[in-house]
């Protein structure tokens, strides 16, 4: 357990970048358990037969980075500026092309322009545009957040909340609806724990959707009370919720 003081933990979490989707900043304060499937894994031995490749919403380009073989044509998506150098920076480099793209439903691609269209933890799915620029046979894969995932940590910062709208079966419905045929769709529920303040803050200046109008400032009375709570008690248990789906044109 760190026994640095309350203010201390704040003020590092508080300097400290979170431009990319690199989570390395957590080690030994934060862990969270890992979904079955395996999703970097399965992403590469697609990856490795595929001839066009778009990733939407790369982050900072980290998991694609990490596949060992690139598609001949391989294209991602970023719309933060911090993230889109990022993964500029680390995709370039190996070929990739890195397009800036506002989030708007309508992909900046042609139709039919790709036999592989992936994704992980995509704020959105826009399921008749991904339709559209696969080629007929071509797959879309993806790793997403499911419904109420994290639920523990936002709830107690901003009490009890409704239902999320992240269903497997929603997603399921909406593939289909754009004329895709799911051939795979599974989902589980993952421990993760919270040693400390700092990375809680962290977390949440990282993965904004957890608590949407987080900030330090509006939720230092609830900081300071989950510090005491750690301190007593230790990790603060929350459960992220993932599930995968695969899709075919």
């Amino acid at each position: 357990m760190d026994h640095r003081t309350f203010d201390e933990l704040v003020a590092e979490a508080e300097s400290v970048s979170v431009d990319g989707w690199d989570f390395s900043w957590l080690d030994g304060r934060a862990t969270e358990a890992r979904p079955s499937w395996g999703y970097s894994r399965r992403l590469a031995g697609r990856m490795a037969t595929a001839e066009a490749t778009l990733d939407i919403e790369t982050g900072g380009g980290e998991i694609l980075a990490g596949v060992p073989k690139l598609p001949p044509v391989t294209v991602a998506t970023e719309s933060w500026p911090p993230n889109l150098a990022l993964a500029a920076k680390r995709l370039r480099a190996r070929g990739a092309a890195v397009v800036a793209d506002d989030e708007l439903p309508r992909l900046p691609f042609r139709t039919a322009a790709f036999d592989l269209v992936v994704s992980r933890h995509p704020v959105r799915t826009w399921w008749a545009e991904i339709a559209r620029v696969l080629r007929p046979g071509g797959t879309y894969f993806s790793q997403q957040v499911g419904a109420r995932s994290v639920a523990e940590l936002t709830e107690f910062f901003m009490g009890p909340q409704d239902g999320s709208s992240r269903d497997p079966e929603k997603a399921r419905a909406a593939a289909v609806q754009a004329g895709l045929t799911v051939v795979d769709l599974r989902a589980e529920s993952l421990r993760m724990e919270f040693r400390d303040i700092g990375a809680v803050i962290y977390f949440l200046r990282k993965v904004i959707w957890t608590v949407p109008d987080f900030s330090v400032d509006r939720y230092r009375k609830e900081l300071r009370e989950l510090h005491e709570r750690i301190q007593e008690d230790g990790p603060f248990i929350a459960h992220s919720t993932r599930f995968l789906i695969e899709a075919r044109a």
